[in-house]
């Protein structure tokens, strides 16, 4: 039986999505049979996965140290097989502007964006609004500002002491129109989802909450649309050289035909609301089948 740590938690804006993940794919190994050790992380991880032997990992975190090269290259120097994308694909994926370019130089379509500061975005508009200002480098809709057509003026909430995601951020054109998600597994694609929501934008409520978002697989699209998107999602995966799972997003805006690609998650939610779970099941992958997968997947050098 082999034997495998499900790492989670951690320390980042996104602990409370990485439990929910975690547990729910640890609980999914030991259904497939396998011998799990359920480590939620610290700083000290590398004693932590030490003192389990294990022969594998399952990397359930997300956010930053545990989907942008950090705790990959932690698993690289351990010498310890794990799942998901190897140091380089992580961090290029997880820095929204330099993955944008990376698509652009692959000749996907990305939205106009401009690097700002805190106080850039505070001073005056970065963009003409309509525009989104995003951190760089965080996940689930964390730090996500929209700045209305017409708005009086630029989004100085950004420097509220209680803001919590960095001072470099990004200001991007917004694309109006459907939200759209492709998930990516090994070399195959698994389908188009669109999204819809009550809330002003897909944001973390949305993304997590019961009844948050609804979602609508297959995407009611025309044909050379859904092409479009698998295709696109494909290209992003191998593009930035991400292995394992992934799930790139997009806006669709129906009446310029316009498909935008906006980011590659490198580290998927694996929650009861998750998209990839979803797809999964659409093609006729259960869970605990997609956990095993993944397990049997994971490699050092990736």
């Amino acid at each position: 039986m082999k034997r495998i740590a499900v790492v989670y938690g951690g320390w980042s804006q996104e602990r409370p999505v990485s439990l929910s993940s975690g547990q729910k794919m640890a609980a999914a190994a030991r259904a497939a049979g396998y011998d799990v050790v359920e480590i939620d992380a610290t700083r000290d991880l590398a004693a932590q996965l030490n003192e389990a032997r294990v022969e594998a990992v399952l990397n359930g975190l997300h956010g930053p140290w545990g989907e942008d090269g950090c705790v990959q290259g932690l698993f690289e120097v351990l010498g310890i097989p794990y799942s998901h994308s190897g140091v380089l694909a992580s961090a290029l994926a997880m820095d929204k502007i330099k993955s944008k370019a990376v698509f652009a130089d692959a000749g996907l379509d990305v939205a106009k964006d401009v690097a700002v500061t805190r106080e850039d975005v505070a001073r005056a508009h970065p963009l003409k609004p309509p525009y989104v200002v995003k951190p760089i480098n965080e996940g689930s809709s964390f730090g996500v500002l929209y700045v209305r057509e017409g708005a009086n003026g630029p989004a100085r909430e950004v420097l509220s002491e209680s803001w919590q995601y960095g001072d470099n951020l990004m200001a991007e054109e917004f694309i109006p129109g459907r939200e759209l998600s492709v998930s990516v597994l090994g070399d195959r694609t698994l389908g188009v989802t669109e999204i819809t929501t009550l809330r002003e934008f897909y944001d973390f409520d949305a993304k997590y909450t019961d009844g948050g978002s609804h979602h609508v697989i297959p995407a009611d699209l025309p044909e050379a649309i859904t092409k479009a998107a698998l295709d696109a999602a494909l290209v992003a995966h191998r593009t930035l050289g991400c292995r394992g799972v992934t799930r790139s997003d997009f806006r669709y805006d129906e009446t310029k035909e316009r498909l935008v690609i906006l980011e590659t998650n490198t580290q998927p939610g694996m929650t009861p609301t998750s998209l990839v779970p979803e797809q999964a099941a659409h093609i006729g992958m259960s869970y605990e089948d997609l956990v095993a997968w993944m397990i049997e997947d994971a490699s050092c050098h990736r």
